[in-house]
């Protein structure tokens, strides 16, 4: 269904987007009242979301743990946004 070069662009969304999420957390991002590329995680995160939902579901498991995964992102990238207002 997805070539090898759109799962990679996937992957490296996700990668990327939970780098982002990762350095806030780790109090490495300091607190700005906008913050573009939290709004840019945020957006790549719930794309990521919406393709892993519309995916078949014959992965082993591994799609439901990826919406998992990408979830909890989103809520942690929703929390340094909230926290930094």
């Amino acid at each position: 269904m997805f070539d090898r070069k759109t799962v990679k662009g996937f992957c490296f969304g996700i990668a990327t987007a939970a780098g982002v999420t990762s350095a806030l957390y780790a109090g490495l991002a300091g607190a700005q009242p906008f913050q573009p590329h939290m709004d840019a995680a945020l957006s790549a995160l719930s794309t990521a979301r919406q393709q892993l939902e519309v995916a078949t579901p014959n992965k082993g498991g591994h799609r439901e743990r990826a919406i998992s995964l990408v979830n909890a992102a989103i809520e942690q990238v929703q929390a340094g946004i909230a926290y930094a207002d």
